[in-house]
């Protein structure tokens, strides 16, 4: 047979109607078969891909054979011109998920393209990928990234607009670097809609003090650009690179259903505004979520065993960055201004909520309700200096430790009937007091950290009272990475 028959006639092609991606996130029922792609064809050389790369169209998949490939150094794999589109992308993977291993200073390098997936390789070079501004609709999926652990070298910068980034493991590096950026067009620009997903970030072990985050989306001089990025159901295990797991530094993004779990980073709000941080589970750390900027809502988290500060609420160096501010100033620290924290559940960490003294400008028309928060012995639940721009009601306080400073209007103390499930999270159970008991109404809340609706009066903290199994929990690497659903 001629290189260019259909893969499916072959044992090849038959393993790759199970592993296209694109097709195992569709519903069975509308998923296509792997016979309506354009040709596939398979390469048994770098320059038989680069040739197969070169003449790819519009639903063309190209794989290559299972191997390991030093990649010359000044002949990367370029993907060029190519174009795909919403109904047919352009698939390059290996012949099975981590069969192939690519070496050298760069593997793949993107410019003009579009609809493009990368899947099933094991990144081992020296150099960054990059997903350039002069693309967009670009997927890596399936891939294990452990380039060189070389200070100072950023693994993954997604410039291109409307990417996704999903099922990867990124792990193993101890020097200066982060693991994955979002950036975008010029100096101040953002790439908008990135969606990461079901990714594996561990082993960063970095001992500075700034400068090995897992994701950082965005930077200081970003940090008024909508980004619209959606981080959801990743899992970060001994990330201990740098405080911050997720750093966010723009503006208008999702972060839910993530995991991050005996790290030193936590879920960071670093600049920007109006963004959403739900239904995340952040486990035996040190740091859980902290805030600074605008608009924000921090709702239905799960927080337990943190040593440090379960939920922060920042203070500010700055009242309000601006497009006009200097560059130094952009560095600063945004202070909060109407922040919602509400229906989170906090449990056993230094302290529940807390804010900071280090700058002096406070938050402004903040609010924290009907957020659940029990404590250790010897530990306080509550450590707020600044008191008189934060609104408090409903919140449901419980636990040997003491409960702080937060006014006595804005909470009760009674024992909230929480019970330990299979996955380890304490959950309400009947007769709560929490029951029904929020203090205020939440219109855009329509579920709770388990995934289940919110119906009626809320429950307060993460959890609604349900009997029902829950379809968000505490991830595992089973379900994340290359091999994952």
């Amino acid at each position: 047979m001629d290189r260019r028959t259909f893969l499916t006639s072959t044992a090849l092609g038959a393993g790759l109607a199970a592993t296209l991606p694109g097709l195992a996130d569709a519903a069975p029922a509308t998923r296509p078969p792997i016979f309506t792609r354009a040709r596939a064809v398979r390469a048994a050389t770098l320059d038989q891909l680069r040739q197969e790369i070169a003449a790819a169209q519009p639903g063309s998949t190209v794989v290559l054979a299972n191997g390991t490939y030093a990649v010359p150094s000044g002949r990367p794999i370029a993907i060029s011109g190519k174009n795909g589109n919403s109904s047919a992308s352009i698939v390059i993977q290996a012949e099975s998920v981590g069969g192939v291993t690519l070496t050298g200073s760069q593997g793949f390098t993107f410019a003009n393209s579009s609809w493009v997936t990368v899947s099933g390789f094991r990144f081992r070079q020296s150099t960054m990928i990059d997903l350039t501004t002069s693309c967009n609709h670009l997927r890596l999926s399936r891939n294990d990234f452990q380039l060189a652990d070389l200070s100072g070298v950023n693994w993954l910068m997604v410039r291109a607009e409307y990417s996704k980034v999903d099922r990867n493991h990124f792990h193993g590096k101890s020097t200066l670097g982060v693991f994955m950026c979002v950036e975008g067009p010029g100096s101040s620009g953002m790439s908008r809609g990135v969606h990461i997903l079901r990714n594996y970030f561990s082993d960063h072990s970095f001992t500075g003090s700034n400068g090995g985050e897992p994701i950082r989306l965005g930077l200081s001089g970003r940090s008024l650009s909508d980004a619209g990025a959606i981080v959801e159901q990743n899992l970060f295990e001994r990330a201990n690179g740098d405080p911050e797991a997720i750093s966010v530094k723009s503006c208008s993004n999702t972060i839910r259903d993530n995991t991050v779990r005996d790290s030193l980073g936590g879920i960071v709000l670093r600049h920007g505004s109006r963004s959403r941080v739900e239904g995340n589970f952040v486990l035996s750390g040190s740091n859980g979520i902290r805030i600074y900027g605008n608009d924000h809502l921090v709702v239905n988290n799960y927080v337990e065993k943190v040593s440090g500060t379960g939920i922060t609420l920042g203070s500010g160096s700055v009242r309000d960055d601006k497009p006009s501010d200097s560059p130094e100033s952009r560095k600063g620290n945004d202070a909060p201004d109407r922040v919602t924290i509400a229906l989170n559940t906090v449990l056993s960490c230094g302290t529940a909520i807390a804010g900071e003294t280090m700058r002096t400008l406070p938050p402004l028309g903040c609010t924290i309700s009907d957020n659940l928060l029990v404590g250790d012995s010897g530990r306080q639940l509550v450590n707020m200096p600044y008191q008189q721009g934060i609104a408090w009601s409903g919140n449901l306080l419980w636990g040997a430790a003491a409960n702080g400073n937060l006014p006595a209007s804005g909470f009760t103390r009674r024992d909230p009937l929480l019970a330990i499930g299979a996955d380890g999270v304490r959950r309400l159970t009947s007769g709560s007091p929490a029951i029904n008991a929020a203090s205020k109404t939440y219109s855009t809340v329509t579920r709770d950290v388990d995934g289940n609706p919110r119906s009626g009066k809320a429950d307060v903290g993460a959890d609604e009272y349900s009997t029902t199994a829950p379809t968000n929990r505490p991830l595992t690497p089973t379900d994340v990475g290359p091999k994952s659903a």
